[in-house]
């Protein structure tokens, strides 16, 4: 079956479409010289459904996204042929729905950070991740083409009028929804969001692929050094706009105020793959607009994440409008240069 854009996730639940996805495990898994070993235990989300699947060489992860984040599989594919020492390589994957096998990433940055909460952690991970994105950006237009949402710059501002304009996601006068007056103060920002989308595509710092929720989660800390993963909220954008939810991740687990010396500690560390090209000033306003502007990015995640029936996403069907109002709070680090 072939994702359509805008069409509604199959039913997960139905035994049809289980079976189907079983056979496809079982014969990637039987190419690959493994076999499942038992039952998988499954965990679902209106954005994707995941297995755990044992097997006689450890477990290994399914995963089936909705057509909003269908473009996962995508990205994964790509990264793997960049990057191959920053994600883990998939088993098999299939692009068209959106499903992919991916072998175990062993624990993660959250496990090491329970056990040791030193962010020496957090400052080694972070030029990795780097490193990353600038290996993909020279391949930007290939992955937009491919499928990965765009949100750069020079077109982020006109999402925010569409999205503005949707009023059933902003569920507008709506219990958790965006009141008419905030909407309306949204709308008289357009014109000031829109000048800094253009002064942060001036700087010239190229677009590449940004996950948009990097937290301490998403990240594997093993032997092999650290692998990103949970790419379903990426898009190719501006790189720095990582900064807002891994930033904003760590101060609240350590409840640090957002100019706390450690989090301008993280970012400095982040940046520091750029200073070969750009002089720290210039990096530092280019962190400090990106974060700013975060909010409608990750407002947009949100709503390619619960393209889903209703009722699925009733649950988290606040976070697009509330993503929006960050807008009005989303605060750069104090500049040290």
């Amino acid at each position: 079956m072939t994702t359509i854009p805008g069409e509604r996730a199959p039913d997960w639940s139905d035994e049809r479409w289980q079976m189907r996805a079983r056979s496809w495990v079982d014969a990637q898994l039987s190419r690959a010289g493994r076999r499942v070993t038992g039952l998988v235990e499954p965990r679902e989300r209106p954005w994707s459904l995941v297995w755990r699947v044992p097997t006689d060489d450890g477990p290994v992860w399914f995963k089936a996204n909705n057509p909003g984040t269908v473009h996962e599989a995508v990205l994964i594919t790509a990264l793997a042929e960049l990057t191959p020492d920053r994600v883990l390589t998939p088993i098999a994957v299939d692009p068209e729905q959106g499903w992919s096998l991916l072998p175990d990433g062993g624990e993660s940055l959250r496990d090491v950070l329970a056990r040791d909460s030193d962010l020496a952690h957090w400052e080694r991970a972070l030029p990795g991740y780097a490193a990353l994105q600038l290996a993909s950006a020279p391949h930007a237009d290939e992955l937009v083409a491919r499928g990965v949402p765009d949100q750069r710059p020079e077109v982020l501002a006109d999402l925010f009028v569409e999205l503005l304009d949707d009023r059933e996601a902003l569920l507008i006068g709506a219990e958790g929804g965006l009141s008419p007056e905030t909407h309306e103060r949204l709308r008289a920002e357009v014109p000031s969001y829109a000048q800094r989308c253009r002064r942060l595509a001036d700087i010239g710092i190229p677009a590449t692929v940004q996950h948009d929720d990097l937290h301490d989660g998403n990240v594997f800390a093993g032997r092999d050094g650290y692998r990103y993963f949970d790419w379903g909220d990426a898009s190719v954008a501006h790189p720095f706009g990582t900064l807002l939810v891994t930033l904003r991740a760590v101060a609240d687990a350590r409840k640090l105020a957002t100019d706390d010396a450690q989090l301008v500690r993280l970012r400095d560390a982040y940046l520091e793959a750029w200073t070969d090209r750009y002089d720290r000033r210039t990096l530092v306003e280019a962190a400090d607009l990106a974060i700013a502007l975060g909010p409608v990015s990750r407002s947009l995640s949100w709503r390619r994440a619960l393209d889903t029936a209703a009722e699925s996403r009733a649950e988290y069907a606040a976070a697009v409008p509330g993503w929006l109002e960050e807008l009005f709070a989303a605060s750069p680090l104090q500049p040290t240069v």
